[in-house]
């Protein structure tokens, strides 16, 4: 049985809708007024940020109870990575603003403070993170085993983002001690393409062992199709960054390997959702397309690690 978000976690879901307004918002300014998209001055970075960040504070809000984290120490997480949350847009969006570059920029008393502050906002973040990653490593019964492999993978995969993250800040501020900020950028950047590639897993693959508990399907076939998702998930996470740092021939196979991966875990999703579907509607699907949403299911699950990263 799963244990729901209760009343009291209105607070954390109304605030990641604000930090999700936050980046609407400016995704319309950019619409309405433009200026470049790309760069490390642009309305592209509050749009991301709060996004970004509104999903994932709504997700972790979520996931957590799912968890059963108890109850003062998920207190404690959910607060800590509400506040890192909101001070990382609110600094990207202030700089933002102010017209000046966010990251790595301590030309001043204020710019540094405010670099700072997302600094130690990102040293939140991993603490709280690292506290729910120990959580779901150590999943009992009570959480369906389809559930337990998205959550493990899914939080697993946010924790190697967020670390992945904390090393470009590493090299970048090396970098700008020693040269400029466009040394830092340029020194952070090849591991852009890892870092957006693992944040997303925490949000999507939760979501999809949730929607396989409302099929008809028995726990081992959602199991599977869980499996096919996180491998589709990871192979893609693995690949982007691969990609990006090649040319030519060999970026051209490794995109195409990223691109196998998302459609492993569209498969998922788009089987699991027409289960649900057909079960609402009282009726069986198709023969052939049962037949070959199975087929793929249990011979691309067999490919990929079934296993959370903990379990290897």
């Amino acid at each position: 049985m799963h244990r729901r978000s209760s009343l009291p976690d209105a607070w954390a879901y109304r605030l990641a809708a604000g930090l999700l307004a936050v980046g609407v918002a400016h995704l319309g300014l950019q619409l309405l007024v433009g200026g470049p998209w790309t760069g490390p001055v642009s309305w592209r970075k509050p749009t991301t940020f709060g996004v970004s960040f509104g999903l994932t504070l709504a997700t972790v809000t979520w996931i957590s109870a799912l968890a059963g984290v108890p109850s003062v120490r998920r207190g404690l997480v959910l607060r800590a990575f509400a506040a890192a949350s909101t001070v990382e847009v609110a600094v990207i969006t202030v700089q933002a603003w102010r017209g000046v570059p966010s990251h790595f920029n301590t030309t001043t008393s204020l710019n540094a403070a405010l670099a700072y502050s997302a600094a130690g906002g990102g040293a939140v973040l991993i603490a709280a993170t690292g506290v729910l990653l120990a959580t779901v490593a150590r999943l009992g019964p009570g959480v369906p085993p389809s559930m337990r492999l998205a959550l493990r993978v899914g939080v697993g995969t946010f924790a190697a983002a967020l670390g992945t993250g904390a090393a470009m800040i590493a090299l970048g501020v090396t970098a700008a001690r020693n040269g400029t900020l466009a040394d830092a950028y340029a020194a952070a950047a090849p591991l852009k393409p890892a870092h957006g590639a693992l944040m997303h897993g925490v949000l999507v693959l939760p979501a999809l062992a949730w929607l396989a508990t409302h099929t008809s399907w028995p726990e081992g076939r959602r199991v599977r199709s869980v499996a096919l998702g996180c491998g589709g998930y990871l192979l893609t996470a693995a690949t982007v960054p691969l990609a990006a740092a090649t040319a030519g021939a060999a970026r051209a196979t490794w995109t195409g390997v990223a691109a196998l991966g998302a459609l492993g875990l569209a498969a998922a999703g788009l089987h699991t959702a027409q289960a649900v579907r057909h079960r609402g509607s009282g009726t069986a699907p198709a023969a052939e397309n049962h037949a070959v949403g199975a087929a793929l299911i249990s011979s691309t699950a067999a490919t990929f690690p079934r296993h959370a990263p903990g379990e290897r």
